[in-house]
């Protein structure tokens, strides 16, 4: 191969390593196009998964820069070369793209590209990526491509572990779309029950009142006071439900973001006050950063709804490369070991898989009157 036996074999090893680390579709893709420019030592690097509309629904580069990237435009169509490796699931090693007959050119602000190397992603007999490389940084022949027949049999190597690499990715997302889908059901399950027994009471209460009204005032009087204790009730359990079906803005506003909007919400709808302080948390993987928020979420709903806390405080703060998430009330507390063999009460369960789902550890300091702390760390990627 082009880069020896040795350097090759490590560089090949490095690559796939990379790509196994990696759950989300985008960084996957990332880093196969990234470790393909490395390892052929190339100029230029992309990565295209087509759509079913003639277009690509993701576009990776590498080489380029964002400034770069932004002035080119719009994602390619598939025509030309690109088309003829997604259509024809074939491989292209050209002395000169711009020669190639089917070559249709390329925006101003694009790079100049000459000797290319392509070749499709293949899951069985589907082709779900086009990988091409371009401007090799070597000596050309006269007349002849950069690119050699090594370089492209190390592509097709590091091709198959792509497909393998970016279907596992797709599976992942795929699962973390069916557990939000389960989590979602879960919640609505829960506020049709929490604020069905609340209404169901709220019906009784006032009718009994409507029977008082003539015969005892006083105790007329008292029914309709509760009447508005537990309206109250079932407009608080609303909110909170509400709060916790939206989807979670992770990729858009990040964990510190997300966990400080739907903690101000609570601290509105609850007569408790809830708090938080996030100090120093860099992004973490996705996986860690649902974790964190779906364990914060349960550790809130149970500090709100069970303990009668005057207070719950929420903390995240930098731990080393990754980060501690403290969830602390001054409720009535209860006793952990108890809870253990009680089962799943109060989620401890769950959380506890999330957390070590998650690559981390969740702790739970409690005791009968007095209050709770739930801390979850994570190492960070």
């Amino acid at each position: 191969m082009s880069h020896g036996p040795r350097s090759g074999l490590a560089a090949v090893s490095s690559a796939l390593l990379a790509m196994s680390r990696h759950l989300e579709v985008r960084d996957v893709l990332k880093t196969i196009v990234a470790s393909a420019r490395e390892l052929l030592d190339a100029q230029y690097a992309a990565l295209g998964v087509p759509d079913d509309h003639g277009g690509f629904a993701q576009f990776v580069v590498d080489g380029v820069s964002e400034e770069q990237w932004k002035a080119i435009g719009p994602l390619p169509r598939q025509h030309g070369i690109l088309a003829a490796m997604l259509h024809e699931a074939r491989s292209e090693r050209l002395a000169d793209v711009r020669q190639d007959p089917r070559f249709e050119g390329w925006p101003k602000a694009h790079p100049d590209l000459v000797d290319f190397l392509g070749l499709p992603i293949r899951d069985g007999d589907e082709v779900i990526g086009a990988l091409f490389l371009a401007n090799k940084n070597c000596e050309r022949p006269e007349g002849g491509c950069g690119f050699t027949e090594d370089d492209e049999e190390l592509l097709g190597i590091l091709a198959q572990h792509a497909a393998i690499a970016l279907t596992n990715a797709r599976l992942y997302e795929r699962s973390r779309e069916l557990t939000i889908a389960e989590e979602r059901s879960r919640l609505a399950h829960e506020l049709h029950d929490a604020v069905s027994q609340k209404l169901f009471s709220l019906r009784l209460t006032a009718q009994a009142a409507a029977r008082l009204v003539d015969r005892d005032p006083s105790r007329a009087k008292g029914e309709l006071q509760q009447v508005a204790v537990l309206a109250a009730e079932a407009a608080d359990e609303l909110r909170a439900a509400v709060v916790e079906l939206r989807p979670a803005a992770l990729d858009e506003d990040g964990l510190v973001a997300t966990l400080r909007t739907q903690i101000q919400v609570l601290d509105r709808a609850h007569s408790a006050r809830v708090t938080f302080a996030g100090h120093g948390v860099k992004a973490l993987p996705a996986s860690q950063e649902e974790a964190l928020l779906r364990v914060a979420q349960e550790a809130l709903h149970n500090a709100l709804r069970h303990s009668g806390a005057g207070h719950v405080d929420v903390t995240l703060d930098r731990r080393g490369g990754g980060a501690v998430l403290r969830i602390t009330d001054d409720g009535s507390g209860f006793d952990p070991s108890a809870v253990r063999r009680a089962g799943r009460h109060l989620g401890l369960v769950s959380m506890r898989d999330r957390a070590s789902g998650a690559g981390g550890t969740l702790t739970v300091e409690s005791a009968p009157g007095k209050g709770t702390v739930i801390e979850m760390e994570v190492p960070g990627g």
